[in-house]
């Protein structure tokens, strides 16, 4: 609309003039020329001015690919936070907060033991999609007359439920084990065969076609372009190693875990 009445001057100084100016997945702008340009000098003016800025990406700045060196260098210039998907305890907190509020609407309805803990452990993706299956359950049960128990629970969530079954990723896989073996994703994904990179790859792959329904084509091209033999080498030498390597074993069962967790 800016563009359309030639009002650029007053569309820039609409975000140039903010107190906090917020951007979520900011990896979009990226390859985008024009685009970075504006967000550059209007990123330039907020700071100059002393004003706050919230990046959020799906990846480190140092990792967004065709990022402007200038833009890459201002994100990086701030604090940068690794964010995780909330865990079992803080999830259970949340329900339980959210029970103590819903008392005060239905103070008659009874929750039975374990629907909170099963809540918690199932649904794990999304706290919205959480919160929302308990609201649902309070109004349900409100509605028929019946306490909140397991089978009120498969009942009224049986779609939430079918949708939050866990499904493990190549890139969740790979993000986890870079941590584990406190390595950069790009180097276990580029080209370097050093063992310090090489033997975390092999890891890497091996736990993609143990967990996940992904060919070995389609897992080689995830790991830099690599050949599905090299997948097939890489997951034969891990099946090795944990017959013959204690701590490759124990790396794998620990790795494992925290994945289906």
């Amino acid at each position: 609309q800016s563009l359309r009445e030639r009002k650029m001057l007053d569309f820039k100084e609409m975000f140039r003039s903010v107190d906090i100016l917020m951007v979520d997945d900011v990896q979009f702008i990226a390859g985008k020329d024009s685009t970075q340009e504006e967000f550059f000098h209007t990123f330039n003016a907020l700071v100059d001015q002393n004003k706050q800025i919230i990046i959020s990406a799906d990846r480190a700045p140092d990792e967004i690919k065709d990022l402007e060196n200038r833009i890459r260098s201002r994100l990086q210039s701030g604090l940068v936070v690794d964010l995780h998907p909330t865990d079992y305890e803080l999830r259970l907190g949340i329900l339980q907060s959210k029970v103590e509020t819903y008392r005060e609407h239905y103070p008659r309805l009874e929750i039975a033991d374990g629907v909170l803990e099963f809540l918690a452990h199932r649904i794990s993706t999304n706290v919205r999609v959480l919160e929302g299956a308990l609201t649902r359950l309070f109004a349900f049960a409100s509605l028929v007359g019946k306490p909140i128990d397991m089978d009120l629970v498969q009942d009224s969530l049986s779609d939430v439920l079918r949708a939050s079954e866990r499904k493990i990723s190549i890139d969740e896989i790979q993000r986890k084990v870079a941590e584990h073996y406190n390595i950069r994703l790009s180097d276990m994904v580029g080209p370097k065969r050093v063992r310090n990179f090489a033997r975390p790859r092999q890891v890497a792959m091996y736990l993609c076609k143990q967990l996940t329904s992904r060919s070995l084509p389609e897992i080689g091209r995830r790991f830099g372009g690599r050949d599905h033999t090299t997948v097939m080498h890489g997951v034969k030498r891990i099946e090795e190693l944990r017959q013959q390597d204690g701590q490759i074993d124990e790396d794998v069962e620990l790795l494992r875990r925290a994945l289906e967790a």
